[in-house]
């Protein structure tokens, strides 16, 4: 209902744990950014504005950076990939603990579908809640952010509530076959 929707809202927004979670998301983007932009042009567009889909809500903001005229979309690409929100800060050293720590490689989870055209426009997502069909299995991936200051329960439950999607596709398709 939206009452509570956005209440839940309001409630991110005011979170302390999830704002300063995402001011270091935000930082760890204008990095990488800045890699590649030409100097002073990085710039946050938008600051912490929510999004709202069918089982969960997101902080999001907007980077901007003019880029070198000595580099292509595909430049850009490689030094904004992985994500931040996917690996964690610092990065490279989030990426060691997260191949030392993981039982399984995350496979697509995490990666990015992307289009690029002879322009030299690329567009790019990330796969943050993926569905991998083998045979008559489903292998489905959803995360959160841990932080130092993250609750256990909390951050499981958020992980369900991304799964939720996924499994309601399911749902649906099953449905219609």
């Amino acid at each position: 209902d939206e009452a509570e929707d956005a209440r839940l809202e309001e409630a991110m927004r005011n979170d302390e744990k999830e704002r300063a979670e995402h001011v270091m998301l935000v930082d760890l983007g204008r990095n990488d950014l800045g890699r590649v932009s030409e100097y002073g042009s990085v710039k946050v567009k938008d600051l912490m504005y929510v999004e709202r889909y069918s089982h969960v809500m997101h902080l999001v903001s907007a980077l901007e950076g003019k880029l070198r005229k000595d580099l292509d979309a595909l430049d850009a690409f490689a030094a904004c990939f992985p994500a931040g929100t996917l690996s964690g800060a610092p990065k490279v050293r989030a990426m060691q603990i997260i191949e030392e720590l993981e039982p399984t490689r995350r496979g697509i989870y995490g990666g990015s579908v992307l289009y690029a055209d002879f322009a030299g426009n690329l567009d790019s997502c990330i796969g943050i809640r993926t569905m991998l069909m083998q045979g008559k299995k489903a292998y489905l991936q959803a995360g959160a952010g841990i932080v130092a200051d993250s609750d256990p329960g909390t951050e499981f439950q958020e992980s369900m509530n991304k799964g939720q999607a996924l499994l309601r596709a399911v749902e649906i398709a099953r449905s219609r076959s």
